[in-house]
């Protein structure tokens, strides 16, 4: 096999694995969910009062921000970044919350909800492979905000058939 091929290979499983992938031995790592609990009901006040279309109209500000910066596993910044640093990274700027790094973590915290229940800020995850997790976050009209690996930085619907053939589970933080 070719050098060329293989970098062929290597950047296609990384497309393929998605941006909330982990290793058997990095899940067995994570912390338990109890560790996770400061997280739970830990919203600001001044933040609960804030009606939805506030907070919708600050996470399109985000996206606009954010807008086709290209996906990169492992990146944190506007040179590439991963759907769980992405939500990491509104949460602590619009929220004062710190998540986890990982999607997988991110999952463990708040309250699960359905589908039916989701309001802007909520958390959408989806199981994108064996060991792989990614998240977004919801805006409305099952429109959601996420780093895709095609697109980058983007809006996505639930509705889609590739997301809604992957959806995993709500979360309200």
């Amino acid at each position: 096999m070719s050098l060329k091929h293989i970098v062929i290979l290597l950047i296609s499983t990384g497309m393929v694995m998605g941006c909330g992938s982990i290793t058997k031995n990095t899940e067995s790592r994570l912390a338990a969910p109890s560790q996770h609990r400061s997280y739970r009901h830990v919203v600001p006040q001044d933040i609960l009062k804030e009606d939805t279309d506030t907070i919708k109209d600050r996470l399109y500000s985000h996206y606009q921000e954010w807008r086709g910066v290209r996906y990169r596993l492992g990146g944190a910044s506007r040179s590439g970044i991963d759907c769980s640093a992405f939500v990491k990274i509104i949460y602590e700027t619009e929220f004062g919350l710190a998540l986890p790094r990982t999607a997988l973590s991110q999952a463990e915290l708040g309250d699960e909800i359905d589908q039916e229940e989701l309001e802007a800020g909520d958390l959408v995850f989806f199981k994108t492979g064996r060991r792989s997790w990614h998240v977004g976050i919801y805006l409305e009209k099952r429109k959601f905000l996420h780093v895709s690996s095609k697109k980058g930085v983007t809006l996505s619907r639930l509705d889609n058939v590739y997301w809604k053939s992957r959806y995993w589970k709500s979360v309200r933080i």
